[in-house]
């Protein structure tokens, strides 16, 4: 599991890993009951705190992607298919609204922004 960490992202860091890993689930990269590395492997790997890769794994039970067995480590959870799905769609709309509103700010508008998402989508670019 390769995990990348932005030193200067605004994103708190424990979060940059929590989507990191929520990635990996949702690609099939990481598979129901895989093991992820321990709180404290994690961090030292990453050169951070316990308590930043503590917070990204609890954040990843309470959405339901991992669990974790006292003793043994945290595993990947089985996913439920419309699970993923409704997962992804809400991540291309927090996307499509990120990129709405940065069009808005520098004046591109619906028309232009519509032809875009199609070459895009169509490869054209």
């Amino acid at each position: 599991m390769h995990i990348l960490i932005s030193n200067s992202s605004k994103e708190p860091i424990y979060n940059q890993i929590k989507d990191q890993i929520k990635q990996l689930v949702l690609s099939g990269e990481l598979k129901e009951g895989d093991v992820l590395p321990s709180m404290r492997q994690l961090a030292k790997d990453l050169h951070i705190s316990v308590i930043t890769t503590k917070r990204a794994y609890e954040e990843l039970e309470k959405e339901g992607f991992i669990f974790s067995v006292i003793g043994k480590g945290s595993f990947v959870s089985e996913q439920n298919n419309e699970m993923i799905l409704e997962r992804k769609r809400i991540a291309i709309e927090e996307q499509l609204i990120a990129a709405i509103q940065n069009s808005k700010e520098i004046g591109v508008g619906l028309g232009e922004l519509k032809e875009l998402l199609t070459m895009l989508y169509k490869g054209d670019l």
